[in-house]
């Protein structure tokens, strides 16, 4: 975890702190359940409790004892014997380690998808305002990176915000997925732990039981979990080379937000830098390289091996944090973005009507002509307006082939700009419906 590019609700999640107060909470709810079972005294259930609910673990002295015993859950569970006293006998009845440890690790992940959720929510209240100002902004849409034919800016817009309900739906998908909790003995067969105790903990902690674990709660729950966050980290990306490209000084038709002192190079003073999308462009690429170790995670030796858990300690803190802090990055970006309509209309007018052709076409062919000949005598004038030879309007109407299809007011009448946006309003109703 890098502290540039981390945001601090998201890191405290994976602090040793937290991740000691979690596993506290685990055992001493086990406890409590055990206690109920008639397992061990509710006294000394009660006592872990009391002792432990408000402790401030000691890290270095957990640190000291995992140095000697070269086991961190060991090392956790003798740091709470010393605070809690004899009673601390009675934690961890039954269970193993990976009880603890994963069932840990679904409630940081849990909780680091509402904090992402979240942040998909913000992005989605900037999308959808500049998309509803912009709605009816012409601007050129581009294939290939050519001009192709006209659209909106606010259409633009829309469809990122249509991708990035998908991208909460995925991370609402992937949390319920991951919370599932394993409180189930050294091979899941639960031989000295009574499933009623896995079930309490469960509820405690706010997840669903694992209904088959091994030793472990099956990887492929983790896989998914990742996999998606690398799906928005691209749809992330996809926005950013958006406006990366529109502020191009070639196209310029919008740009991030510049701030008052801000310096966008150390050797030129005119430069004006997309540093911000440039960014996310690359976090984007880390939160995605973490997916396939999740992916190689879920195919374990038998019961378990910990060939995962090295994995595990890097990219479950890493890909959160990083694509919390690109989530919120974008989100500033776009409810600050400059936008320039003028530019827009100056781009969308650069070649000459060229952006109408297909229009042309059809009109042809309503007219009885034949495709291959519409399109060929469609070209043909086209390619002569790419070359700078006039406008595509003006050539279609000396070309005696097009005048006796079209007449001079019909071809008019199929270079005017409005009619690309009549569906703008059935667009939009689709995409906002909230």
């Amino acid at each position: 975890m890098i502290p540039r590019y981390a945001r601090a609700e998201m890191t405290a999640i994976w602090s040793p702190q937290a991740k000691f107060r979690i596993w506290f909470e685990i055992e001493a709810h086990a406890a409590d359940a055990l206690a109920g079972l008639g397992v061990i005294p509710k006294e000394a259930a009660a006592k872990i409790w009391e002792k432990g609910k408000t402790a401030e673990f000691d890290i270095e002295r957990i640190d000291e004892i995992e140095r000697e015993v070269k086991h961190d859950v060991i090392a956790f569970l003798t740091h709470l014997s010393e605070i809690v006293g004899p009673e601390a006998r009675f934690v961890h009845q039954g269970m193993t380690s990976s009880d603890v440890l994963d069932t840990c690790l679904a409630v940081q992940l849990r909780r680091a998808a509402d904090i992402l959720i979240n942040d998909v929510n913000l992005l989605l209240a900037a999308l959808k305002a500049r998309a509803f100002e912009y709605k009816y902004t012409p601007t050129i849409g581009r294939s290939h990176g050519i001009h192709a034919e006209p659209t909106t800016f606010g259409l633009k817009l829309a469809g990122f915000y249509a991708e990035f309900l998908r991208a909460r739906d995925r991370l609402e998908t992937a949390r319920t997925e991951i919370s599932t909790c394993a409180i189930s003995g050294a091979v899941g067969s639960f031989a000295n732990i009574d499933p009623a105790v896995e079930a309490h903990v469960a509820n405690m902690m706010g997840l669903t039981i694992e209904p088959v674990s091994t030793q472990v709660i099956p990887r492929d729950r983790h896989a998914a979990y990742f996999a998606a966050l690398g799906v928005v980290a691209s749809s992330l990306e996809r926005l950013a080379i958006e406006v990366r490209h529109l502020q191009r000084t070639e196209v310029l038709e919008a740009e991030e937000y510049f701030s008052p002192g801000q310096k966008g190079s150390s050797a030129m003073p005119h430069k004006r830098n997309p540093i911000l999308t440039e960014n996310v462009t690359g976090l984007a690429r880390m939160v995605r390289a973490y997916v396939t170790p999740a992916l190689e995670n879920v195919a374990l030796w038998h019961e378990r091996d910990i060939s995962h858990s090295s994995v595990e300690r890097y990219i479950g803190p890493d890909a959160t944090i990083t694509l919390d802090f690109a989530l919120s990055r974008m989100a500033n970006v776009v409810g600050k973005l400059v936008v320039y309509p003028g530019r827009m209309k100056e781009n969308l007018e650069k070649t000459h009507g060229l952006v109408h052709s297909q229009r042309v076409l059809l009109a042809l062919t309503q007219k009885g002509l034949g495709r291959e000949e519409s399109y060929r005598l469609v070209q043909k004038n086209a390619m002569r307006a790419w070359n700078g030879e006039g406008a595509l309007l003006e050539l279609l109407k000396a070309d005696l082939d097009v005048a006796r299809a079209l007449s001079t007011k019909e071809l008019e009448a199929l270079f005017d700009l409005a009619y690309h946006f009549k569906q703008v309003d059935t667009i939009f109703a689709r995409v906002f419906v909230d």
